[in-house]
């Protein structure tokens, strides 16, 4: 298409098209100079990022980089997926998407006290949010309190979802049971009911097997006389919050779904209405794109899994909420979540998300106050009413890039459902071990990399703020447990973060390192600063004090700084010159270790000789050196 200005001038006619190649030429000479001699695809290859699930993102998508058109068994969509409210729904589930009312925003309620989760669930009300999202049972407001946590609340206005574990079927008839006593029309209540036997045996490795019978009575009851309700919750946080991959996730929650078709429609429901009572619920991350991907790839799933049942397409929409991942949630520094929280919401949106649950920026220290309750509502509400990210239905769609990440993730997804339907559909697949082994393989895969800090953890892994007060709240209730592991991109650092806590808290310092900075600021500002970030991410406090030593004066000032290990810092340069006698200064003042900051290069066997133990680098295992260093100190 030709670009005119408002003289009928083309804008681009000077301007001669480039081709990939010229465009890779460049690339290659840029890598020359830093030492990289590729060409071609393999200079596009260097810059490229990978991903879980063997995907790359590639630094650069072109029209050729879109989606073929055949028709492969995971929805056939190609291109930006057709229009929003038409199969294979992945540009949305609704004609109108969120042009209208925006996203439905739905605050989550996990206290068990019905008075203090009532005062939450009003203020909530009456300050944006638009739904409810209520723990009920053992793991939050008992069943027979659930009308005191409900009292004041239009309830033909304000969806109800419940996540009621175990006690769902009880959980349920009480909802209903202050339905019918509130007057609230059968057409006018809306939410979803919550059953999740599947969900709860993943959690608590616990299988009740009469669970499926009263789901299905309640999926027929709502078919029947609640045409706003939906029995089924089709969860896969349990999977996410184990540490499985993005394509996994949506594995396995195509597997539950699958399963529950099965058993609803041998219930006596049509394929119809049996894909009616499911709603699915989605981990979304500050990972934006992947995200975004994942809710238009579940979508384009779904609706092939719907066809090839036997619905019908308006059947076969699939209806998500989303929830911000508690994996990615940290408990150092927690107001970076609010940063993390509001990607994580953008992206849901991107993506088509129904309904968006923003956990509160405090979600990992315990229940939230009333102040994080208020900025996980207004993140949804900035994003729809001051930035307008509801106005453009899938705003994605038609993006190279994610037009073929949504394809590349629909390919992986479909792959591993099919392998846990070959192993007996996903109660089989739990019960046999492999659900568990598998994510436990990626989980580990993924620890290397957070260990290595590729996947870097603000606040925690890097720019850790030592000195920061601990952010403490309430306990919340237990959570069940048996099942599935529950992770969290932190624990390793974490639990680094908690040993020199008790070391502070034992003898009223931290543990420290002395960083011997060789020459002028210049020459070693870079790697201090890697160093600094490195230990502080052990809760090992850094010494930089004097600025610069030498041989003759490093050993007295490591005496003075009460260091018990130290780091030299600088230039290879100024390494060549003078890290070996630095080294020597410090183990003869009694440094139980000496890393030197940098790769050694044909000098290790110098510096080793000269007494550096051990060199930190950029893409080394943090979580090793670290946990080498609170060793060597004695820091318990």
């Amino acid at each position: 298409m030709t670009v005119l200005n408002d003289d009928g001038l083309s804008l681009a006619a000077e301007f001669p098209d480039a081709t990939r190649e010229q465009w890779q030429n460049l690339v290659s000479g840029v890598l020359r100079k830093s030492g990289r001699d590729v060409a071609g695809a393999a200079a596009e290859e260097v810059l490229s990022t990978p991903l879980q699930d063997g995907l790359f993102t590639r630094p650069l998508y072109t029209a050729e980089d879109a989606p073929g058109g055949a028709s492969d068994g995971t929805g056939g969509a190609t291109g930006p997926g057709g229009f929003p409210g038409f199969a294979p729904f992945t540009r949305g589930g609704r004609p109108q998407g969120g042009a209208v009312s925006g996203w439905d925003v739905r605050q989550r309620h996990t206290r068990s006290d019905p008075t203090l989760t009532n005062e939450a669930v009003l203020s909530d009300l009456e300050n944006g949010v638009t739904s409810l999202w209520l723990t009920v049972g053992a793991d939050g407001v008992p069943v027979p309190a659930l009308a005191a946590a409900l009292d004041g609340v239009h309830l033909d206005l304000a969806p109800v979802a419940l996540d009621a574990g175990d006690a769902f079927a009880p959980a349920a008839r009480e909802l209903l049971r202050i339905y019918d006593e509130r007057g609230v029309d059968r057409e006018a209540a809306r939410g979803t009911l919550g059953a999740d036997p599947v969900g709860r045996f993943a959690r608590t490795g616990r299988e009740v097997t009469d669970c499926t019978a009263e789901a299905a009575e309640l999926a027929a009851l709502c078919d029947r006389d609640r045409p706003g309700l939906r029995a089924i919750a089709v969860d896969a946080l349990p999977y996410h919050e184990a540490g499985a991959s993005d394509a996994q996730e949506l594995g396995c929650s195509l597997a539950t779904g699958v399963g529950w078709l099965r058993d609803l429609t041998a219930s006596g429901l049509s394929v119809d209405a049996a894909c009616g009572q499911l709603e699915f619920r989605y981990a979304a991350t500050a990972d934006q794109f992947l995200t975004i991907a994942k809710l238009r790839a579940a979508r384009r799933l779904w609706a092939r899994v719907a066809e090839v049942s036997g619905a019908g397409p308006a059947a076969s929409a699939q209806r998500q909420h989303a929830v911000t991942s508690a994996v990615m949630m940290t408990r150092r520094d927690p107001w970076v979540n609010m940063l993390r929280t509001t990607v994580a919401a953008l992206a849901s949106g991107v993506g088509g998300a129904d309904a968006v649950t923003v956990l509160p920026f405090d979600h990992a220290l315990g229940l939230p106050d009333a102040f994080a309750r208020r900025i996980a509502r207004n993140t949804s509400t900035i994003l729809l009413e001051e930035s307008h990210l509801g106005r453009v239905i899938d705003p994605a769609g038609g993006s190279w890039y994610v037009e073929r990440l949504t394809d590349e993730l629909a390919h992986a997804a479909w792959a591993w459902f099919q392998e846990i339907e070959r192993a007996g559909g996903q109660r089989a697949a739990l019960r046999s071990g492999l659900v568990g082994e598998r994510l436990a393989a990626t989980w580990a895969e993924r620890s290397t990399r957070l260990a290595e800090r590729r996947e870097p953890i603000t606040g925690v892994s890097e720019f850790p703020q030592l000195g920061q007060a601990p952010v403490e709240r309430e306990a919340p209730p237990a959570p069940p447990t048996g099942g599935l592991p529950v992770v969290h991109r932190d624990e390793a650092y974490e639990e680094l973060r908690a040993r020199s806590d008790a070391h502070l808290a034992a003898t009223g310092a931290r543990p420290r390192v002395f960083l011997a900075a060789l020459g002028p600021a210049a020459a070693h500002t870079a790697r201090a600063t890697f160093a600094t970030s490195l230990f502080q991410a052990g809760g090992i406090e850094p010494v930089h004090d004097p600025m610069s030593v030498d041989a003759a004066t490093a050993a007295d000032a490591f005496t003075r700084s009460g260091a018990g290990v130290a780091c030299i810092c600088s230039s290879d340069a100024l390494y060549a010159e003078g890290a070996a006698p630095v080294a020597q200064a410090l183990k003869s003042a009694g440094a139980r270790q000496v890393f030197l900051a940098g790769r050694p290069g044909e000098q290790r066997e110098t510096y080793v000789r000269a007494g550096v133990d051990d060199f930190v680098v950029a893409g080394g295992d943090a979580i090793a050196v670290l946990t080498s260093v609170l060793d060597r100190m004695g820091v318990a």
